[in-house]
């Protein structure tokens, strides 16, 4: 019998009732693990912003095939060894899925090699198009850019292929929306790493990026850079199961009334699961 895939799903804060906790990415973490031959780790830091946690810092010695991150941290949910500790994980070929969200949250990534580089935000590495230095969004005031409207939480946004279809988009045209989601590239200097999808701004009509592969090559293995951790919450496949309390924006109920777009969505969910996994 096969090895299964283990895929470690992590977030860059400890527990916090009122954020962006691990849990609430249960819809996530049930799919894969009903999916056939994936074990699934789900788990928040469980060291103090600037302290090495136990498992993010010995990364590379686990027996884990893929971690999923979800940087929802302020700019300090990694520290130096995690990160060394994440770079010799890829560079032995474990799979690696780094998203984030709008402005700077999740600016942390930025400290890691390779995959953080493809990742733009407001304070540091900022998209290197300085057209793009503006606000899409303009009704929640209090975020800056990058904020791409893509739509409201709870609907979903067309996707568009970029080049030959990746085979983590099979049967995928739409995913999650969100009302301000942030910035990915493909950085020059990692000669794998290209963009596979593009969104296009509901506010502006302008296009933006919303995944970065990056092939399996002498720097590692196979990577994603994803713009914004709302493609897999919770709230965005069913707001009902509710959000933090800073998140003032209406929600929508599209997936509610197109069962077919929430099932396009739990495809690449399986789609990433396999393909990181090298398959």
């Amino acid at each position: 019998m096969a090895d299964p895939v283990r895929i470690l799903l992590q977030t860059t804060i400890p527990y916090t009732e009122d954020d962006w906790h691990i849990g609430r990415f249960s819809r996530l973490r049930d799919h894969l693990a009903g999916l056939p031959g994936v074990e699934v780790t789900a788990r928040n830091r469980e060291a103090p912003p600037g302290q090495t946690d136990p498992v993010l810092g010995a990364l590379d010695a686990s027996d884990f095939d893929e971690m999923w991150l979800f940087a929802v941290d302020v700019g300090d949910g990694l520290n130096a060894d995690e990160c060394a500790a994440i770079g010799r994980f890829r560079k032995r070929g474990g799979g690696l899925m780094v998203t984030r969200d709008h402005m700077d949250l999740g600016s942390s990534v930025c400290t890691l090699g390779g995959v953080g580089d493809a990742h733009y935000f407001h304070s540091k590495n900022p998209d290197p198009d300085t057209s793009r230095q503006v606000r899409d969004d303009q009704a929640t005031r209090d975020i800056d850019w990058p904020n791409y409207h893509s739509g409201a939480n709870g609907d979903f946004q067309p996707v568009s292929v970029v080049g030959e279809r990746h085979p983590v988009l099979e049967g995928v045209t739409r995913l999650p929306a969100h009302p301000h989601e942030g910035a990915v590239g493909a950085p020059a200097k990692h000669p794998s790493a290209h963009v596979i999808a593009t969104g296009v701004s509901r506010t502006t009509g302008r296009p933006f990026n919303l995944a970065v592969a990056f092939e399996a090559d002498e720097e590692g293995g196979r990577a994603i850079a994803e713009s914004t951790f709302h493609h897999f919450a919770d709230y965005n496949l069913d707001p009902a199961m509710g959000a933090p309390s800073f998140v003032s924006e209406a929600p929508g109920d599209g997936f509610r009334r197109d069962p077919a777009a929430l099932a396009e969505t739990h495809r690449y969910f399986g789609n990433l699961a396999r393909w990181l996994a090298g398959s």
